[in-house]
């Protein structure tokens, strides 16, 4: 990896750090931006969902007396059957093929926000919870996007989040997918996570609801463009 790729991996990291630090969530969205022109599927799916349990896992802790996992089970009991689905069908897919897929994703998610000011949890029950942790797992073991499903249907995302990149993360690298480059780019890209998370948490009641939400669409904007519209690879 040459000096200009190995910058367009880092600043995704710092981007997609201080978003999560700004919204909590979403650090995925971002870097898949980037890092799908740059990295393997595999190695891009690795990379976010380890990050993932890092950033994710400070904010559970911190609110791990106010959690109601009796309502989060569901959801998570529905990831551990997605999870392993995403992940096999992740060796199998064509990476054009992905980058497109997310970046369509990117679009329609960052679009449908940016014209509806906001967007109010849906429940429907244990059943649906189930069928809602099995989509959002399957989606986290074949992209990483670990939080999409989650959060458009509850507001429970940060133990849902930190649970399926946890299994993600386990079930990749019970299949060999902690390569030596992927276990260097991680600590690589660990310094500018942890700069990142820091601006974000700065950032973070400084803007007021509107004004941050709409800089974290913008990104995801920036992103699904950025996948979607054919550009030279950074390779």
């Amino acid at each position: 990896m040459d000096c200009v790729v190995l910058g367009f991996f880092l600043l995704a990291a710092f981007l997609g750090a201080v978003t999560t630090g700004v919204a909590g969530f979403a650090m995925g969205l971002v870097v898949s931006g980037i890092w799908l022109h740059i990295l393997t599927p595999v190695q891009t799916v690795t990379l976010m969902v380890s990050y993932s349990v890092l950033l994710q896992g400070y904010g559970v802790w911190k609110l791990r007396h106010a959690l109601a996992w009796r309502r989060v089970a569901p959801f998570i009991i529905g990831g551990a059957i997605g999870v392993p689905i995403g992940a096999l069908l992740l060796g199998q897919i064509n990476a054009a093929h992905l980058r497109t897929a997310v970046g369509v994703v990117l679009l329609l998610y960052s679009i449908y926000y940016l014209t509806r000011p906001e967007l109010e949890p849906v429940r429907g029950g244990v059943p649906a919870d189930l069928a809602i942790g099995f989509f959002n797992g399957l989606l986290g073991g074949l992209t990483g996007l670990v939080g999409i499903v989650a959060v458009i249907w509850c507001q429970f995302f940060q133990p849902v989040i930190i649970t399926t990149s946890a299994m993600t993360a386990a079930w990749l690298g019970g299949s060999g997918a902690f390569t030596a480059d992927t276990v260097k780019l991680f600590l690589l890209g660990l310094p500018m996570l942890l700069a990142g998370t820091w601006v974000g948490m700065k950032l973070y009641g400084r803007l007021d609801e509107a004004g941050f939400r709409r800089v974290v669409l913008i990104l995801l904007l920036l992103s699904g463009i950025f996948l979607v519209v054919p550009v030279s690879t950074l390779r």
